[in-house]
């Protein structure tokens, strides 16, 4: 089973007149509410090649209006060279975005919230003292506490929460495969998905080659400790020119996906360069299952 790309790939590229995002533009969280698609991306400049994150907005999933500057900016010693690959997560009245601030202490997951997705209050580090990325909420509590998902590497790691900030009970939960094309090492796309076989998880996993693909899995609802089935097939592998060639080359990468309807819009960066869009149909992906 394989995810169906756009024809209109890819759907947002750099703006030679932003002086910040006139390099790369990839790696988007996506929020569907209301008949509007939001996405919150990471873009870079050729002016100091630092990640910021901007914000666009559409009303088909496929073309895109966005805002001149972006939404959030390096503004600590930790950010210092960049605010990394959002993951939004909305719980209750307010969304959540985990990112990775990266600087010379390395990369922490850190979390912002918002009531608007355009004006976003830093919340802190929530794994201090430690190398981690690929940070993803669910989005909903699981037996009275919050759950993220995060990648110390080569795995996937799930943690516990009763406030957000502070994260316990980490354990190991999907590993690389050997010999497959999630050889090397893995980690979690957007929020997982509820559906009513369990939490879909889309992930992103290379090999030796360092070729990024994307694959599917499938969390149990009340423990998603327990994995119900990965699929052994990537749905989503780097293919056409502009996924081969760019910043990183032989790289498709997913921040979100969103189900409108039946159907799963899956939003992915491409050689880091730029943003295409990929569907399926939700009970196709969990009969890939």
């Amino acid at each position: 089973m394989q995810l169906q790309r756009h024809p209109a790939n890819p759907i947002l590229t750099t703006v030679r007149y932003h002086d910040w995002e006139n390099r790369t533009c990839f790696n988007a969280a996506v929020v569907y509410e209301e008949g509007l698609f939001h996405l919150v991306y990471r873009a870079q400049g050729t002016a100091d090649n630092v990640s910021r994150l901007g914000y666009a907005v559409s009303t088909d999933g496929v073309h895109f209006s966005r805002l001149d500057r972006p939404v959030l900016v390096p503004e600590n010693e930790y950010e210092r060279w960049g605010v990394e690959d959002p993951r939004i997560t909305r719980l209750g009245d307010r969304y959540y975005m985990l990112y990775t601030a990266y600087s010379a202490h390395g990369t922490r997951v850190s979390l912002a919230s918002s009531r608007s997705l355009l004006t976003w209050q830093r919340e802190g580090i929530v794994l201090p003292d430690e190398d981690n990325k690929d940070a993803a909420l669910f989005p909903a509590k699981i037996g009275g506490r919050y759950a993220m998902l995060h990648r110390r590497p080569p795995d996937i790691w799930l943690a516990w929460s009763e406030d957000l900030l502070h994260w316990t009970d980490h354990q190991v939960i999907m590993r690389p495969r050997p010999g497959l094309w999630d050889e090397t090492r893995i980690g979690a796309g957007g929020p997982p998905i509820r559906t009513e076989r369990g939490w879909l998880l889309i992930y992103h996993g290379y090999n030796r080659d360092r070729v990024y693909c994307l694959g599917l899995a499938l969390l149990d609802l009340e423990n998603p400790a327990v994995v119900i089935s990965r699929a052994e097939e990537p749905v989503l592998v780097p293919t056409e020119p502009w996924e081969r060639a760019g910043d990183v080359p032989n790289v498709v990468f997913t921040c979100g996906s969103v189900v409108v309807g039946d159907e799963v819009y899956v939003y992915y960066g491409a050689a880091d360069m730029r943003i295409a869009l990929a569907t399926a149909r939700l009970q196709d992906l969990l009969q890939a299952l």
